[in-house]
């Protein structure tokens, strides 16, 4: 990984064909570690070699990346983050096709923000999990709330659900996850392991319960696809029964969901003995006799099998969000940490 940060230390291991794999569909991937505040940029250089490229950004969270890989929003501790390409198509910049820069900031406070998007009016959509609510950003306030979960009394700056999920469907906010439908103040820690649930958006109807902490629903092909993270899996919810139906274990607490034609592509994490102590996930990775991993692992939706992985170790332990970057090789951004910020120009041209 290339690292403005030399004295921290990460190491990187990935299956044998994993590069191959991203070469074949043609994609590159964005991460997120709120847990040592990167954005994580993955890919394959010209000679067919792994690219990474990492820039701090103060507890990097929620992320979204626009269907043409023009702009990425990185929602961080108090701040948001447009970030655009400033490449013209085919051109490159010290061999990487895409730059991205920090061109417009949102300074929010600490919302706690998790998952973002943009919607079909071009507004940023995130979760704030610390107002349990959905919102937008304002020009004058830390943000503007869309949308409460009917069981969420006020909007107010208590974790009380731990909302942190949002599935976005033809362009509007569909679904949301959330750890409990506790109203009290951090009520959802003391339902971390069958609390969780799924919540309609549109009818403010909770869809699913008896989940164990999920995250990252996503609508793909028709179908929501969440991650119960509590359990390690990646699986659907089956509307006629309200049901969770996992479809792989993955070796960690799973979170952040992306995909790419046939294949999901899921984030593991180290858990935290203090807030995952005593989840299903701990029993059974001690079954499998195997231990929790921070990475990325491909998984064949059709038969759901890994096909390919990713792994971190050293000072990346957990990953939050991913998003695949379409058609780009390898990637790199601008970040605060040096000032070549504040020496990289780019210029627009001059009206006639």
């Amino acid at each position: 990984m290339s690292n403005p940060n030399p004295s921290l230390k990460i190491q990187v291991s990935h299956s044998r064909n994993f590069l191959s794999w991203l070469s074949d569909q043609q994609i590159s991937l964005a991460l997120t570690t709120y847990q040592s505040s990167r954005l994580m940029l993955v890919g394959v250089n010209p000679q067919g070699q792994f690219s990474g490229f990492e820039r701090i950004f103060d507890r990097a969270m929620g992320l979204y990346v626009t269907p043409d890989s023009q702009r990425l929003y990185l929602a961080s501790r108090y701040q948001l983050w447009q970030l655009n390409n400033v490449l013209s198509p085919g051109q490159l910049h010290n061999h990487y096709d895409k730059l991205y820069v920090p061109r417009i900031g949102y300074t929010t406070g600490d919302l706690d923000l998790h998952d973002l998007a943009v919607d079909s009016q071009g507004r940023i959509i995130f979760v704030s999990t610390v107002l349990n609510c959905l919102a937008t950003v304002s020009h004058q306030h830390s943000c503007l709330p869309l949308w409460k979960p009917s069981f969420i009394s006020k909007v107010i700056n208590e974790d009380r659900c731990h909302l942190n999920g949002l599935a976005m469907v033809e362009g509007k906010p569909a679904y949301v996850t959330a750890c409990s439908q506790s109203d009290v103040v951090g009520g959802w820690r003391e339902k971390r392991k069958t609390g969780g649930c799924v919540i309609d958006v549109a009818s403010n109807e909770v869809i699913a319960t008896g989940l164990s902490m999920p995250h990252s629903p996503r609508w793909y092909r028709d179908r929501l696809w969440l991650l119960n993270s509590g359990t390690g899996e990646l699986g659907y919810l089956d509307r006629n029964k309200g049901e969770f139906q996992p479809v792989t274990f993955c070796p960690g607490y799973v979170r952040g969901l992306s995909f790419s034609g046939n294949y999901a592509i899921v984030g593991l994490s180290q858990p935290r003995d203090e807030t995952f102590m005593g989840l299903e996930l701990q029993t059974r990775l001690a079954e499998k006799e195997v231990s929790p991993r921070c990475g990325v692992m491909a998984i064949d939706l059709s038969t759901g099998a890994v096909v390919e992985w990713l792994n971190f170790t050293g000072e990346v332990r957990e990953l939050y969000d991913i998003q695949v970057l379409p058609g780009v090789q390898q990637a790199t951004a601008l970040g605060f940490q040096s000032d070549e910020i504040s020496r990289f120009l780019t210029l627009e041209a001059m009206a006639d």
